[in-house]
């Protein structure tokens, strides 16, 4: 995909020296990936990690769905040039 750089401190992605806006849950989400890299993560993990505890009320999960199709959507549109 390119240089991928997620600065911790600044809570900002950039891409092959590009910056990619991402609200708070999508930078939380991508930084959760990564400190997980090559390990199976389950949604409810990822749930509680990114929302806290309060996940075990939802009633479905699918909030995660569209947080994740959103931050694909940005990595798309650096990997065609948009």
């Amino acid at each position: 995909m390119g240089n991928l750089v997620l600065d911790l401190n600044e809570r900002s992605l950039s891409i092959n020296g590009e910056s990619v806006p991402l609200n708070r849950k999508e930078f939380d989400i991508l930084n959760y990936f990564l400190l997980n890299k090559n390990r199976l993560v389950s949604k409810n993990a990822l749930a509680e990690h990114v929302w806290g505890d309060n996940t075990d009320q939802a009633d479905n999960l699918d909030f995660i769905y569209s947080q994740i199709k959103n931050l694909r959507k940005k990595f798309l549109a650096k990997k065609s040039g948009s």
